[in-house]
């Protein structure tokens, strides 16, 4: 049920922004404003990145298959993907051309542009808020797409009521500046996320050595190995182990899916080993020395 909200936040998203973009061309064209139609350009790539997120934050939505055995979920993060790319690049792209309204100031139509700000403000505050729960890494790609725009609207009110009145004419590029500049480390910070998910990295917050150190506490529990640990979308953890037991039974089993979920991982698949056997893993031996090695030097530095 939360990614179909999801979906539907992304699609009102996404109606919001071209309408007003459209609406942004005619104002811009208006006002004589360069700094209103290079936004107009950016709110429609906004609208056509959220749009290709709404089509793939409904797919994410299809049930597992033969194709895709763990489900579509990870299309959400494509989507993610690449409305954070389109937000970087118009970032970089907002700073360039307030750089050259530094040095070459328009004649403009500041009560238009007040007018236009004001509406501007409005209607991408509404979005922003619609998308705010950040329910998927999509949305939360989405969110800042909004937040960008509310951020540089509010800045184009300031601006133009300032220079309605005074004539400093580059307050609105150095502003402008600096929102782009805040939205770019944001993009940057969720771009990271979505990449680390995608590179399969040990999600944040959770510690192997802690996990398995919980474990060796169950009874009948001998040892734990080639414990892995990744999320398919940034919100679903999912873990696989090997388990050294002499009795492999169900309760204990379930006892360990109950540790592994207070660890916020919500799909384990655990294999119960005697201590007889041989893992026949290349890599089993090289994981648990690896998380041997550090458990002994968390020991030794906390020693210290």
């Amino acid at each position: 049920m939360p990614k179909i909200k999801s979906q539907y936040k992304i699609l009102l998203a996404f109606l919001l922004n071209l309408g007003f973009s459209i609406y942004e061309f005619i104002g811009g064209a208006f006002t004589n404003s360069t700094a209103i139609m290079s936004d107009a350009i950016h709110d429609f790539g906004d609208a056509l990145s959220i749009g290709i997120s709404y089509f793939l934050e409904k797919k994410s939505t299809k049930h597992p298959d033969t194709n895709y055995t763990y489900g579509y979920i990870r299309y959400s993060l494509v989507g993610g993907m690449i409305t954070t790319l389109i937000l970087l690049f118009g970032s970089v792209f907002v700073i360039y051309n307030a750089i050259l309204r530094l040095f070459n100031p328009a004649e403009i139509n500041y009560d238009g542009m007040i007018i236009l700000a004001i509406i501007g403000v409005v209607i991408n505050f509404a979005a922003a808020y619609i998308t705010r729960d950040k329910s998927s890494l999509n949305q939360k790609s989405v969110n800042l797409h909004m937040l960008e725009d509310v951020l540089g609207w509010a800045i184009v009110l300031v601006g133009a009521i300032i220079m309605r009145f005074t004539d400093i004419t580059y307050l609105d590029p150095i502003l402008s500046i600096l929102v782009a500049l805040f939205i770019l480390k944001q993009a940057l910070t969720n771009f990271i996320s979505i990449l680390n998910v995608f590179l399969e990295k040990t999600p944040a917050g959770i510690s192997l050595i802690e996990i398995k150190n919980h474990l060796l506490e169950l009874p009948e529990i001998k040892d734990v190995h080639h414990l892995h640990v990744w999320s398919l979308d940034g919100f679903h953890n999912y873990a696989t182990l090997h388990a050294v037991t002499n009795h492999p039974t169900a309760e204990l089993k379930q006892l360990i899916k109950s540790e592994l979920a207070e660890h916020q991982i919500s799909h384990t698949t655990i294999e119960m080993e005697t201590p007889k056997e041989t893992c026949s893993e290349q890599n089993c031996e090289i994981h648990t020395e690896t998380i041997s090695h550090s458990h002994a030097h968390h020991h030794s530095h906390n020693s210290k």
